[in-house]
């Protein structure tokens, strides 16, 4: 006998009433109803209200429309955190395109790669770019319509498209009148990975992922009317981690950064009051590490939540005497951006700041938003115990993981293996709970049948006063199968600083099995997101 559906199954379906697919788009409909006369965008000398912001979004997906662009269709945009990029994050997806937000820093192969396999049919770009974009145009299968954006702010480069962005947005309706997707599911955005082998993977969000993560965001951070959000964090990365759609839903301020600056983001935030930032590790060294005369005290304390691997403690020090207090989140491009954050807990108030700061290096607890985390056994699926000790990868099941890998099905299942998404991130889960970050499971250190994790090597080295930036990675060694080889960028005017003195200085801190046997100094590699480029320093650590 079949199973009856139930009293609650019958008669009691979905309607325009009861159901409206989820897109963070609603927020900006929302905000311009409630705060139209808001400024919600600032850049430079211009200032957008909420009612401005919105007409130009309009405008922008009704002259999309005019040109035949609509649902699938892929939107992409080079441009740097200005109030176009900002505005494609709404006016492509009011229409039901995808918009695809190009990295800055690519090449032109990448660029070139990235149009033709996303199919983009429109590319929105900034002026600065024009180089770049040019060499590309010269290698698509399919040229898109070009649109250039002539930013004041912007230093060089020339017009190249059809048309101009202005004069595009000239072409739409501000009253254009559209609807949210018929099905939340639906493609919002692309963005691609930086491949450290082959090309890129092309990371496809939906309206409802884009959503929550958005108010996940706005929980964790604490946003609300009175945010002010400082664009120091690309929004070409992970749609900035959905901030574009976060300060929107509270009703807060954008402002805009083409360049993140010291000697520009100091003075910004005490002009503007910022109240929040986010960005990479780097961001924070670079703040720190700024010349003096160009630190301005502001007079308040800005939220700012940073990502990748842990802050050492000596970074989040630092970073709280400057006036700001840190948040550390963790989360990679298929997740929309951070997925955990480490929540504070009332019994840290009593602990010094060193020991905070040790406390708040952990990426600690899911999103609200995030539907459930394990570390585990990535075969057997078995919860490590939760000993501080016991390493295991991060798996994740959520709203805010991914569809999957455009037109790339093998790697997408091989992801999201046993119904759990696979980040290749290794942890440990300590006796309250908490998650602890300890390597890429690429970048453990196997030496002698021990793991060592990179990570805690590094927190290490970033404690020595003369250290900089410091990364670590295998060595291959005849006795040990593989030793830490450590890269230390060191402060100005540390010159002085030899290997040995770095090495001793571990061997007092730390097990001797885990320091470093090779030191060496000079400038680290990274990605365009700030990201140490831990495969070119395997590569040169063959030679150290």
């Amino acid at each position: 006998m079949g199973k009856s559906k139930g009293i609650y199954e019958t008669g009691l379906d979905k309607t325009p009433a009861n159901y409206r697919p989820l897109t963070p788009v609603d927020f900006l409909r929302w905000a311009a109803r409630v705060y139209p006369a808001k400024v919600a965008v600032i850049h430079g000398d211009r200032r957008y209200t909420y009612a401005e912001f919105y007409g130009r979004c309009r405008r922008l997906a009704s002259a999309l429309t005019k040109r035949g662009i609509g649902v699938g269709d892929t939107v992409s945009v080079m441009a740097p955190n200005i109030p176009e990029a900002l505005e494609a994050h709404y006016g492509v997806p009011m229409i039901g395109a995808v918009l695809n937000s190009l990295n800055i820093r690519q090449d032109a192969q990448a660029v070139s790669f990235i149009l033709d396999h996303g199919e983009a049919k429109v590319l929105i770009t900034d002026r600065e770019f024009s180089p770049v974009i040019k060499e590309a145009l010269k290698a698509v299968d399919t040229r898109p319509l070009v649109i250039d954006i002539n930013d004041v702010l912007a230093e060089g480069g020339e017009l190249i498209g059809e048309t101009d962005y202005e004069a595009f947005l000239a072409d739409g309706d501000a009253d254009f009148e559209w609807s949210p997707p018929d099905d939340e599911w639906r493609a919002i955005s692309l963005l691609y990975t930086s491949g450290t082998t082959g090309d890129p993977k092309g990371v496809v969000y939906h309206h409802r992922g884009a959503y929550l993560n958005a108010l996940g965001n706005a929980l964790v951070m604490k946003l609300d009317r009175d945010t002010v959000y400082l664009w120091t964090l690309p929004m070409f990365h992970c749609d900035g981690w959905t901030y574009t759609w976060a300060v929107t839903a509270l009703g807060g301020t954008h402002v805009c950064l083409r360049k993140v600056d010291p000697a520009l983001v100091f003075p910004m935030i005490k002009e503007h009051r910022v109240t929040h930032m986010c960005g990479a590790p780097v961001v924070l060294g670079a703040l720190i590490h700024a010349p003096d005369e160009v630190k301005v005290d502001f007079g308040h304390t800005v939220e700012i939540a940073t990502g990748g691997a842990s802050p050492p403690a000596p970074v989040i020090v630092a970073m709280d005497r400057m006036g700001f207090r840190v948040t550390h989140l963790y989360g990679l491009t298929e997740t929309y951006g951070p997925a955990t954050y480490c929540a504070w807990q009332e019994d840290w108030d009593g602990l010094e700041l060193d020991g905070q700061a040790a406390k708040m290096a952990r990426q600690g607890m899911p999103y609200p938003t995030l539907g459930d985390l394990m570390v585990a056994d990535p075969e057997t699926l078995e919860p490590v115990p939760a000993d501080g000790e016991t390493i295991g990868e991060i798996l994740l099941q959520s709203n805010t993981a991914m569809r999957g890998y455009l037109k790339n099905l093998p790697t997408t299942e091989k992801t999201m293996a046993g119904g759990w998404l696979h980040t290749g991130d290794l942890a440990v889960v300590h006796s309250d709970g908490y998650m602890e970050m300890k390597d890429r499971s690429k970048d453990i250190v196997i030496s002698g049948g021990e793991n060592i994790s990179s990570i805690e090597v590094e927190s290490v080295l970033y404690e020595h006063p003369a250290v900089m930036e410091a990364a670590v990675v295998a060595k291959a060694d005849e006795k040990w199968g593989e030793t830490p080889c450590a890269f230390v960028t060191l402060k100005p005017g540390a010159n002085d600083v030899a290997a040995d003195d770095i090495i001793a200085f571990c061997r007092d801190r730390m097990a001797h099995f885990k320091c470093p046997r090779h030191v060496v100094f000079g400038p680290l590699p990274k990605t365009s997101t700030g990201k140490i480029q831990k495969f070119v320093l395997r590569e040169q650590a063959k030679e150290a």
